[in-house]
């Protein structure tokens, strides 16, 4: 294989259609494409089958498949689609290709390359989570107004860790903060009421793909 073909190719899990469950995005029609890999192993994670497997596609690949949805918001995921480094060349291109593209990212990867048109969702890692010792925390500096911050919080004790990392690092002021209750351990209206306590100038978030289909996006 080719230099020029070896930037193209990706390992792909799967590509379709549904509804935005998260960020600023959620409920918007929008073609998910699901990278293969994740050097993270969060407890709440809820995309296990997306770590082994896939299939090579070359980026043309990816855009003719892309295509036929018809719709004009596109999020590239994982598993960590930062894993893979030609990642960056896929968000360019649909970015070429006129569409409005989001990348859900878990934040223990550079997020500098990615090409500044992309919306880059960041999943900060509480404790509860298992994996808060692999945030990159140079990202922090590096987000943009429209980037977005995601806490997924398990306990009261990841609510108080991140009320006061949002805090030290004036998150709000610079990009949208959202909370989001771990799927089955965290009462939603307890969050809820956790963040009016507080005045939190937060974006609460519930993942709606779960409260539809019970599952990952499109499952």
């Amino acid at each position: 294989m080719n230099a020029e073909a070896d930037a193209q190719r990706l390992k792909l899990t799967e590509i379709f259609l549904s509804l935005q469950g998260e960020s600023d995005r959620v409920g918007l029609p929008t073609v998910f494409v699901r990278l293969t890999g994740c050097p993270l192993r969060c407890h709440y994670c809820d995309t296990a089958y997306a770590f082994h497997g896939g299939r090579w596609m070359q980026i043309p690949e990816i855009l003719d498949a892309v295509r036929p949805h018809g719709v004009r918001h596109v999020c590239v995921t994982g598993g960590e689609p930062l894993a893979q480094k030609n990642c960056l060349n896929l968000l360019r291109a649909l970015c070429d290709a006129g569409y409005s593209v989001s990348l859900e990212t878990g934040g223990s990867l550079d997020i500098a390359p990615v090409d500044a048109r992309v919306v880059r969702v960041v999943d900060i890692k509480t404790p509860g989570s298992g994996e808060a010792a692999k945030n990159l925390w140079s990202n922090l500096g590096k987000l943009t107004a429209q980037d977005q911050v995601k806490f997924v919080i398990c306990d009261r004790a990841d609510y108080d860790w991140s009320r006061e990392l949002m805090s030290k690092h004036h998150l709000p002021q610079r990009c949208t903060v959202l909370f989001s209750p771990s799927h089955g351990v965290v009462e939603p209206r307890q969050l809820a009421d956790w963040i009016l306590q507080d005045h939190l100038p937060v974006r609460f978030q519930i993942q709606l793909h779960k409260l539809l289909w019970g599952g990952a996006p499109g499952t």
